[in-house]
């Protein structure tokens, strides 16, 4: 019978509060999500000291449920995975410190962990062995725009990522250009369902240096103009739709512009951009089989992604007592 190891994970890294149990890196005995959306709406986006303190009010609790949830208890334990970056440094401080507390009190080992990597991990959770290397990984959400290559090793190479917005970013400053609230990402996908995503014309910045990273702060400045200029006789639905054709457009040319030189065997979009239901559509469609996209309760934040990469990584070198946390963290390192 096979050896069975538990592994629990723990991101703080935004505004969602996640614990998970996963056996053996793909079985997830529970993966219990708190969600601050409620807190930071009226405000129009995460405030970082509201969420915090939201972290402090709900970790102990989303950990009691997790631990229930799985059925197990602290002794059944085996290793500890913690998100330590990238991310807002208070809410990542609230994990990593009630990580390190539970590794302290009980003496289960403790792995700190990089939160983009954890996304593309959410990928080999649900499809494992069927990704195929060398493979294109698409991490796109409020906070990340990056595109690696994983090789059969797992090990990542920085292909191309955003020069200053995040796509997600785009998403909640458009939704908010429209007076339409937060989080901008589900209101634009709904609007856009009714539009026509030919109606307006957006930019595709190029880099100067003719590097393929990406810009998303020319077409947020585009639509401002264009909501300027049309007033009450823009086409709301119709520059939704526009919008996420663009970034349809955006993600897959990187990729394909990568795979002229070096063709890529399976394609992972993962991501809080990857529950946009557009955009998975886009992706099937370009790269078939090879489209590898995680489903909707991994394409958000989660600590299932987490523990499933600890499993990963359970032979790595583990954190001290003094591990600190990141805001910046840029893979490969």
């Amino acid at each position: 019978m096979a050896e069975t190891f538990r592994t629990l994970g723990i991101e703080s890294s935004c505004d969602d509060t996640c614990i998970a149990v996963v056996e053996n890196g793909t079985n997830v005995l529970s993966s219990i999500v708190s969600s601050q959306i409620p807190v930071h709406s009226e405000y129009g986006g995460v405030v970082p000291e509201l969420a915090s303190r939201e972290h402090v009010k709900n970790i102990r609790t989303v950990y009691r449920e997790a631990m229930e949830s799985a059925g197990v208890s602290l002794n059944d334990i085996d290793l500890i995975g913690v998100t330590v970056g990238p991310g807002l440094l208070g809410s990542l401080l609230v994990g990593l410190s009630f990580a390190k507390a539970l590794s302290f009190f009980s003496g289960i080992p403790l792995i700190p962990l990089n939160h983009i990597e954890s996304h593309i991990q959410s990928a080999f959770i649900e499809f494992g062995d069927a990704i195929r290397f060398p493979a294109a990984a698409f991490v796109a959400s409020g906070g990340h725009t990056h595109l690696f290559r994983v090789d059969e090793k797992r090990n990542l190479t920085l292909l191309a990522r955003t020069r200053d917005d995040a796509v997600g970013e785009a998403f909640d400053k458009l939704s908010k250009m429209l007076g339409l609230g937060y989080p901008g990402g589900p209101i634009i996908e709904k609007l856009a369902k009714t539009g026509d995503e030919t109606r307006y014309a957006l930019p595709k910045p190029r880099m100067s240096d003719r590097s393929l990273d990406m810009s998303f702060s020319g077409i947020k400045s585009a639509m401002f103009r264009l909501v300027q200029k049309e007033g009450e006789n823009l086409d709301v639905p119709g520059l939704a739709a526009s919008f996420q054709k663009t970034v349809g457009d955006i993600l897959i040319d990187r990729i394909k512009q990568f795979g002229k030189e070096s063709p890529f065997e399976s394609v992972i979009l993962a991501g809080g951009v990857s529950a946009n239901s557009y955009l998975r559509k886009r992706f099937r469609q370009a790269f078939g089989e090879q489209a590898f996209i995680p489903s909707m309760r991994y394409a958000t934040d989660n600590g299932a992604m987490v523990a499933s990469l600890a499993w990963i990584k359970r032979n790595e070198t583990k954190a001290p007592l003094h591990q600190e946390a990141f805001s910046t963290w840029i893979l490969p390192s």
